[in-house]
């Protein structure tokens, strides 16, 4: 039997020791032997540090996200491949979906993000300037700079390809080289989407190794530049978190574990109400799909006591019409469990489960004969939720979830947060007032709570779709990490610094520039300049404007705006102003027409304003003039060739008054021309 190789120090290895089997989840057929034992982890790292890390850093932010996106796509037209090896681990096509396409989807999301949101470089200014000291000399700004060591990766078994796209995703945009090291049950797939990753050509050499076998000593080998990441059962990452090395170097350990996610009844919701079949529904897809092996599943299902007859029977007919068996079969809706090791935990769960005090409606029971780890959709009540404490402490980590009735709305909550900590939890009900009164007393348990109901059901991607613009952890039992969330699961990999000094010193370590650092101004308009030819600090002052009535009349009647303060003198003489006052927005207006070129150039278009304040009235009488300045730029990368190439630039706009008093204050974006493309 062949071995399944890692992908160490840039290059396949395969161990000496000890080896273990992989075996087809439906056939029970040997497929592969895994083992990394004798395998150099502490060069392993040093290479990925050496040559992945140093590569990646050295790209900036939109350079990285571009890579993500050019990886993305690879591995979409690679995605058969990937599904057929999905079928050895049970899945069905639409089980391996959610894992295969949306582990891509992930890359996608992240590609978008640093794109559109962080800076053409390779220095994060992560807030704008807090002011330290009273004449501006001295302030401050916190900026992230990218770890110079390695990301651990540990994976579970269920999402071979999603989980480690997930931190791969985040991983590569921060600047940092991963090792994964995925679930042995599994790792022939998540082999195959590295090695395809590899070939392509499209990542440094050195930002991608994995380990297939056991991790080895690779976790004492680490120091405080390097992150650790574990996604798993609670029992085996509470181990880890506590690593001797771990602890003593103080190494970043995000963790995100199986836990014993609820869905609960709201009590307004009757077996009339539409609600009532989307909460059978959403029952019985998580109950099922990937068999139940999702660390998000629904495990413990809490409805009013009146409704508990109800709610059992419907879902005793809804998953006995679940056809079990191989995927590949038409009419069959859940596969298999991902081995026979695996079926044998689930069932010493249930047995458990049972000897505790819980009931079996429906399933409960493997054929140990079957060469397939097949388990059957199994159902349990627990009469007693309050008394029988295991209900909320043990999984069994397959199509098996927990019927429990709650007597009030104050008991649902107790039960809701009676598991200690978990992923994701969903409300079910029509009552805005009861969804607010829930999510008061039961979020603090939860990473993640989907109110649904029939609004809402259209379009929901379900209670246990992690999305990557959103935070996938949960405190307590479920880790207490954040995995995910946008671009604050970036920020794991980096290291986040205060970095104090004058105004201009602050905009030149940042290469953006901040109110009160020096402006550079020259004959040449900054408008008639391209993308490639304007700096952050560029500025203009422009010439002054003094206010009429007669402007503030005409615009009046020109947008409709009649508010009193504007239009009524006597109303406005008794107002906070004292007089009448210039509309804000004619002065946004008034603006653009001091400081625009009104000339054919290179800035095509106004992308946005952002972070509007008006500070100081403006009378009649009084005069305005706009200092425009350059703060920062981002490219944009062509889609095509015939695309013209273009930026964004970020222009502050300061409108002052003859007392040099700053009226307003906010931010422009222009789309500007480059000079030079880069479609390729």
């Amino acid at each position: 039997m062949q071995q399944l190789a890692s992908f160490l120090s840039g290059a396949w290895q395969t161990g000496q020791g000890r080896a273990r089997t992989i075996h087809h989840a439906i056939s029970g057929e040997a497929l592969w032997e895994v083992t990394s034992e004798g395998l150099d982890m502490a060069q392993a790292r040093r290479y990925a540090i050496e040559q992945g890390s140093k590569a990646l850093q050295a790209m900036t932010f939109i350079e990285r996200a571009a890579m993500l996106k050019a990886v993305a796509k690879h591995l979409l037209a690679e995605k058969e491949h990937f599904y057929a090896l999905s079928a050895q681990t049970g899945a069905t096509r639409a089980d391996s979906w959610v894992d295969i396409e949306g582990g891509i989807g992930t890359l996608f999301t992240y590609a978008g993000l640093g794109n559109r949101e962080l800076p053409d470089d390779t220095l994060w200014p992560e807030d704008e300037l807090i002011p330290l000291s009273k004449a501006g000399g001295f302030a401050a700004r916190h900026v992230l700079t990218s770890k110079s060591g390695v990301a651990v990766h540990i994976n579970a078994f269920n999402f071979p390809c999603w989980g480690m796209l997930e931190k791969l995703a985040p991983t590569w945009l921060a600047g940092m080289a991963a090792i994964i090291k995925p679930a042995t049950a599994s790792a022939q797939l998540t082999q195959a989407m590295v090695k395809s990753i590899i070939d392509s050509g499209l990542v440094p050499d050195g930002a991608l190794s994995v380990i297939c076998g056991g991790a080895g000593d690779l976790l004492e080998k680490l120091d405080s530049q390097d992150v650790v990441t574990f996604t798993g059962s609670a029992a085996t990452g509470q181990q880890l978190r506590v690593h001797p090395n771990i602890v003593a170097k103080s190494i970043p350990f995000t963790m995100e574990a199986d836990s014993l996610n609820c869905c609960v009844l709201g009590d307004d919701v009757t077996p009339e109400q539409p609600e009532f079949a989307l909460f059978i529904r959403e029952i019985v897809r998580e109950m099922t799909a990937k068999a139940g092996q999702k660390c998000t599943a629904i495990r413990r299902i809490i409805v009013p006591q009146q409704q508990i007859n109800a709610l059992s029977e419907a879902l005793i007919a809804r998953l006995g019409k679940i056809v079990v068996g191989d995927p590949a079969q038409e009419g069959v809706k859940m596969g298999a469990l991902v081995n026979i090791d695996q079926r044998q935990d689930v069932q010493e769960k249930v047995d458990l489960l049972v000897a505790a005090g819980c009931q079996i409606l429906l399933g409960g029971k493997a054929d140990d004969k079957a060469a397939g780890a097949f388990f059957p959709p199994t159902l349990l009540l627990c009469p007693q939720p309050d008394e029988i404490k295991a209900a909320h402490a043990i999984e069994a980590f397959g199509p098996v979830a927990t019927l429990m009735p709650y007597q009030n709305r104050d008991h649902a909550l107790a039960l809701a947060r009676a598991g200690e900590g978990s992923l994701a939890g969903t409300l079910v009900t029509a009552d805005g007032a009861l969804a607010r009164e829930f999510i008061l007393g039961a979020a603090r348990a939860h990473g993640r709570i989907q109110v649904l109901n029939e609004e809402s059901s259209k379009e929901s991607t379900g209670h246990g779709s992690p999305l990557p613009q959103l935070v996938h952890g949960g405190p307590g039992r479920a880790g207490g990490g954040e995995e995910l969330g946008g671009l604050r699961s970036v920020k794991h990999y980096m290291q986040r610094t205060a970095i104090q000094g004058s105004p201009t010193m602050l905009a030149a370590i940042g290469k953006q520039w901040v109110r009160g650092a020096v402006v550079m101004e020259d004959r040449v308009h900054p408008f008639r300049k391209y993308f490639e030819e304007i700096q952050p600090g560029d500025s203009l002052l422009t010439h002054r404007r003094t206010v009429t009535e007669a402007d503030v009349v005409n615009f009046a009647c020109l947008s409709g705006d009649h508010f009193y303060a504007h239009m009524d003198k006597l109303a406005a003489a008794e107002s906070l102003f004292g007089e009448r006052v210039a509309h804000g927005y004619f002065l946004i207006s008034a603006a653009a027409g001091l400081f625009v070129d009104p000339g054919v150039g290179p800035v095509i278009a106004n992308y946005g304003m952002e972070n509007l304040r008006f500070i100081e009235p403006v009378k009649p009488g009084d005069t305005i003039q706009v200092r425009l300045t350059c703060k920062r730029k981002t490219i944009k990368r062509q889609k095509t060739a015939e695309e013209t190439p273009t930026g964004v630039v970020e222009w502050s706009v300061e409108i002052y008054n003859q007392h040099q008093q700053a009226v307003a204050l906010y931010s422009i974006l222009t789309l500007v021309a480059r000079q030079s493309g880069d479609f390729a």
